[in-house]
């Protein structure tokens, strides 16, 4: 029977055996599965940032939608001043009731960063949307004729979004391209780590997946595909000082002053006499007695 049946020890021991071999499989397809979702995850984000290189362009657009640290603003500048940029475009969306944001960017631009106002353009509008800006626009770019590349400055995650909406609406002429900023905002290695850099590579996945399916059986806009509006030349304010009259007066001395007051009681007693002659006052005393 011993020859037929194995005995009993041995029989746990491959028990044992096969859990915990089956124990260590667990475990490394779940370390496995880890490892590439964080590599799935890292090249995700690395994925959003579409870095184009290029020498110079004739246009840099920048879309509205930048930080109070205006960093779009001042990587325009900059390419401006390293001669890699010719006329920055900027646009902006209605704030007030006359004012908007393409204001205080060229206002900007001009003043701080010290752009010449002859390179600067501004195209006001109310688009809520990168394709709706890109609706408005593109089409000013195909009655300019531009066939140089155009250079759009947006947020790093938002660059791949961009590009896809603006060469897909202008069927390749002219072309756009994208760069990074390299902006404290998103980090494409370490993104995962930081709230709002999650809550920005969320975003922005929605946001290309919405405009892949918006996009859909979408053709190119032409140059009379819709009203061509045209962006301004920036103008710098002019701003009115009012003018204000102010009355000088000479400062006097203690002395003078002293003098002045002198003066002043000297002619209230001489008045006081006037009204009160010195044989009223006599007679008046003499009644009394």
């Amino acid at each position: 029977m011993s020859r037929i049946f194995k005995p009993i020890s041995d029989l746990r021991k491959e028990k044992r055996r096969a859990r915990s071999l089956f124990r260590i499989k667990i475990a490394v397809s779940l370390l496995v599965c880890l490892i590439l979702f964080y590599v799935l995850i890292s090249y995700s984000g690395h994925w959003l940032v579409k870095d184009d290189s290029f020498e110079h362009v004739t246009w840099a657009v920048i879309l509205d939608g930048q930080s109070g640290d205006l960093e779009r603003s001042d990587f325009a500048a900059d390419l401006v001043r390293n001669g890699k940029v010719d006329s920055i475009l900027v646009l902006g969306r209605r704030v007030f009731r006359d004012k908007s944001n393409a204001d205080f960017y060229a206002e900007d631009l001009e003043d701080v960063a010290g752009m010449d106002p002859g390179i600067l353009y501004v195209f006001r509008h109310d688009d809520p949307s990168t394709v709706e800006e890109a609706v408005s626009v593109v089409p000013w770019f195909k009655r300019k004729n531009v066939r140089d590349t155009v250079l759009l400055l947006t947020s790093a995650p938002a660059t791949r979004r961009a590009a896809f909406l603006f060469n897909k609406l202008s069927g390749g002429s002219p072309v756009f391209i994208t760069a990074d900023l390299h902006s404290w905002r998103f980090n494409a290695d370490g993104w995962i780590f930081e709230r709002e850099a999650r809550k920005s590579w969320l975003r922005e996945w929605l946001a290309y997946l919405n405009a892949k399916w918006e996009m859909l059986g979408v053709d190119s806009l032409s140059a009379t595909s819709r009203p061509v509006r045209s962006p301004e030349p920036w103008k710098t304010p002019e701003v009115s000082v009012p003018r204000v009259k102010v009355k000088t007066e000479k400062l006097m001395s203690i002395k003078e002053t002293i003098a002045l007051q002198d003066s002043a009681a000297k002619a209230e007693v001489a008045e006081s006499q006037k009204e009160f002659p010195a044989d009223r006052m006599d007679s008046s005393s003499k009644k009394q007695e």
